[in-house]
């Protein structure tokens, strides 16, 4: 009875030693007698005990790793602080296991050599300019190392880039002046459309009083009295003022003019008299 027991007992803890469970996306290493053996994938997997080994067990899911701030000098001699996070993944476990030690130790280093390097390149300018081309560059120089680790870099983001406070200084004042500068433009622009508007109604009205003209030589009178009413009404708005002032009217043209203003006049005064007798 008692080794009968004892098998089934052997049975039993080979079974709990051979079984082996794996996470949801994760993945494990097997080494047998010190060599890689096999993969295991999430769920349950067997090993045999004693012989094989689980070595690593990683995640293959999206992993964050933050680069701390790098103090990188520009093309043009500025010191910047850059500040970046770096978004990853396993694709072969076994080459990010036997091909690299210490992988993420490796990508840190990496990815702050590769990020100064890029931005060693560009002015402060073309650095604040074109953000998104360094994280391309970088992203695609990252891939060219890290494919041999069987690690793919999904994104690196520049999350931050810090320039001395002068250089801080003279970037606002230079926004400032271009704001300052496009407000002015705009503005000339505004006083240019409306000057050609203006011009364009002078013209409109022009061609339509000389085609008035052309087609009925009576308008002649009209326009003559319309001008000696223009000339009679800024002397009334003149004679309003307190002010001195000096009036200078046309000899040639003054005494017609203010003779057919004063004829329209006494015309206007006897019709309303007619009117008003013939009321009566």
């Amino acid at each position: 009875m008692e080794p009968i027991i004892a098998i089934v007992l052997a049975l039993i803890g080979y079974a709990l030693g051979s079984a082996k469970l794996i996470n949801q996306g994760n993945e494990a290493l097997v080494e047998r007698l010190g060599r890689y053996h096999r993969k295991l994938k999430s769920g349950l997997n067997f090993i045999v005990p004693l012989i094989d080994q689980i070595v690593m067990e990683d995640t293959t899911r999206e992993q964050i790793l933050d680069i701390k701030p790098q103090n990188v000098i520009t093309r043009d001699n500025i010191y910047l602080e850059v500040d970046a996070v770096l978004f990853w993944r396993i694709r072969d476990i076994e080459k990010s296991f036997y091909a690299i030690d210490d992988l993420q130790g490796a990508l840190t280093q990496l990815a702050a050599t590769t990020l100064r390097e890029i931005i060693a390149q560009n002015t402060v300018e073309e650095t604040n300019i074109s953000r998104s081309e360094m994280d391309r560059a970088i992203l695609d120089q990252l891939n060219r190392i890290t494919a041999d680790w069987g690690v793919e870099i999904i994104r690196l983001d520049i999350q931050s880039i810090t320039p001395p406070e002068s250089v801080r200084r003279s970037m606002e004042e230079q926004r400032a002046a271009e704001i300052k500068s496009r407000a002015v433009i705009l503005e000339a622009e505004g006083e240019r459309q409306a000057a050609i508007k203006k011009a364009e109604g002078t013209m409109t009205s022009v061609q339509i009083i000389a085609q008035a003209l052309r087609s009925n030589p009576e308008s002649k009178d009209i326009l003559r009295y319309l001008v000696a009413q223009d000339y009679v009404d800024a002397s009334q708005k003149l004679g309003e003022s307190n002010n001195a002032k000096i009036v200078f009217v046309d000899p040639a043209n003054s005494t017609e003019m203010f003779q057919e203003l004063i004829a329209e006049s006494v015309n206007q005064e006897g019709h309303i008299k007619n009117s008003e007798n013939g009321a009566i």
